[in-house]
């Protein structure tokens, strides 16, 4: 045993067997988010069951579990006997989503092959029996073999007009609304400076004018969207629950409609990937417990690629400061420990200091230097995703300053002193034969820095992240990139719709597959950044990092 210790064969084994149950503990955790998440994206089999009592109620089956002990003695207390959790939809009926059902109540079993699931709008899921399409009111196609042939035909008429006014509401009148407030502000902008004059006058009015002009726009718009709702108002399916107990369900309110126990492997196969398309790249309903992500999507990207850009320089110069320029000493020992304990605060603390710092001091001094006569409605003095970003940057500046300084440290001597001798300054070493050689060690530190950014979420909740952002901060209109808009992000959507939603429940498979998401997403930021590493490792050979 003394032979394999002094030799350090023994420390090598060890840290095998650390990484081999390092990656079986990852490897867990993500099975168990995968089988978790699952039910969002697999059509599940619809089950009916009869109870004693011959009421009947249908839905998909969730989990099952041993039924618990109610305090009862062991001798009473019968651990074989299990219950299900099942998700029976239906909230605009039943007022709740799951219900719990005990085996001793269940006298039968069964898979209705016609029974269906809608995807609506609101309320969740409807689980039940489409008996009729209805065309203005009249029953246009009856029985449920000939709905479910003729249902996808209507679907995709009133899908499109859904659409439609989707695109009416977010691109035009949204541009119309953009065009008013921008004349509204720039007649307010007018009234506050205080010039009475004729000119001033004349332009206020032809500022107004341009509005009424506007706001005609949007009256078309509008009456526009009114005949479109009309129009879809005229498509409806009459259903059945289990029980017979009817509910007319307006087409439009309908995303997709499908029967589970009807289709085959493939066909699963087939909707799984349309489900995850629409994750991706869709917006968020139901309270962000349905639907798709996008906006957090495109908030987390955004604002990890905006703190990477304000942390490199900053962080490179810091590092090269202390390690090329600085004279070594007590003072630069105080500073190097100090930036390390700056790793270790809490980042609830930098959120802190992001609101004060970024948020009222910056932010409001720019408010009241330029955009005085918006006040008291704040523009820059509010939470944003360029202040969440500034802030995030300050929380990683120590990783990068670190990463960057050991990458300088492992240049040889020899390359420096090298290109002294041949003329070069001192800027030009640095700038042609230290920065590249230590790049790949700054990139670690950028990867360590963008994978704790990404997963923050203490710091943006007083910084600039929301519930739901109504846009994102970028779009069409001049500047194009708005860094004062609020945001969302993956990790404030995962504690949001996991822990804040009305229907906790039924949020879960969202939360599990919103989680995958962003461990896929930092994942493939760090592989972007680890085959620039690579590639530069190559080209610089010197490097031994």
């Amino acid at each position: 045993m003394k032979k394999y210790f002094r030799s350090g064969e023994i420390f090598i084994w060890f840290t095998g067997m650390g990484l081999g149950l390092s990656l079986i503990m990852i490897t867990g955790l993500l099975f168990l988010i995968v089988v978790n998440g699952k039910d969002y994206f697999w059509a599940s089999e619809i089950v009916q069951i009869t109870r004693t009592d011959g009421s009947k109620q249908l839905g998909e089956i969730v989990k099952e579990e041993p039924i618990p002990n109610l305090n009862l003695p062991d001798s009473l207390w019968n651990k074989s006997l299990m219950r299900m959790q099942m998700k029976i939809g239906n909230r605009d009926l039943y007022g709740f989503d799951f219900q719990w059902i005990d085996e001793r109540e269940i006298k039968q079993t069964e898979l209705p092959k016609f029974a269906s699931t809608i995807e609506r709008m609101e309320f969740g899921n409807f689980y039940g029996f489409i008996k009729e399409i209805l065309v203005d009111g009249n029953v246009k196609v009856k029985g449920e073999e000939n709905v479910a042939d003729k249902l996808n035909s209507y679907l995709s008429i009133t899908s499109s007009i859904r659409d439609e006014i989707k695109d009416i509401e977010k691109s035009k009148i949204g541009r119309v609304n953009y065009n008013i407030e921008n004349l509204r502000l720039r007649i307010k902008k007018i009234q506050y400076e205080g010039k009475n004059s004729g000119k001033n006058i004349k332009e206020i009015e032809a500022l107004e004018s341009e509005i009424a002009q506007e706001n005609k726009k949007y009256e078309v718009l509008k009456v526009k969207v009114d005949s479109l709702n009309l129009l879809a108002s005229r498509y409806a399916v009459y259903c059945e629950d289990a029980n017979r107990r009817g509910k007319t369900i307006p087409m439009i309110n309908i995303v997709r409609v499908y029967q589970p126990n009807n289709m085959s492997f493939a066909s699963k196969i087939g909707f799984t990937f349309t489900k995850i398309r629409e994750f991706i790249f869709d917006d968020p309903r139901e309270s962000n417990t349905e639907g798709g992500v996008f906006p957090a999507i495109f908030g987390t990207v955004m604002m990890v690629l905006l703190m990477s850009i304000f942390t490199v320089p900053f962080g490179v110069l810091a590092a090269l400061y202390l390690r090329e320029y600085a004279k070594q000493g007590p003072l630069v020992r105080t500073v190097r420990i100090a930036v390390n304990n700056l790793a270790g605060v809490p980042s609830i603390v930098f959120g802190v200091f992001g609101l004060g710092f970024f948020i009222y001091l910056i932010g409001g001094t720019i408010d009241q230097l330029f955009f005085p006569e918006r006040l008291p409605s704040p523009t820059w003095g509010t939470g944003g995703i360029l202040w969440a970003s500034l802030t995030l940057a300050l929380l990683t500046m120590p990783v990068v300053i670190v990463a960057t300084e050991e990458a300088l440290t492992q240049i040889p001597r020899g390359m420096r002193e090298a290109a002294l001798a041949l003329g070069a300054t001192k800027w030009q070493v640095i700038r042609r034969v230290i920065l590249p050689a230590a790049t790949p060690g700054i990139l670690t530190g950028l990867i360590l820095a963008m994978a704790r950014a990404a997963g923050e979420v203490a710091p943006l909740m007083i910084t600039g992240v929301v519930k739901l952002a109504p846009s994102l901060p970028f779009d069409s209109y001049f500047p194009f990139f708005h860094l004062d808009r609020k945001f969302m992000h993956l990790g404030f959507h995962i504690y949001d719709v996991g822990f804040q939603s009305p229907n906790i429940e039924a949020a879960m498979p969202m939360v599990y597959t919103t989680t995958l998401l962003l461990i896929l997403i930092v994942v493939l930021l760090n592989i972007t950044a680890m085959i620039i590493r690579a590639n530069l490792r190559k080209k610089y050979k010197s490097s031994t990092f």
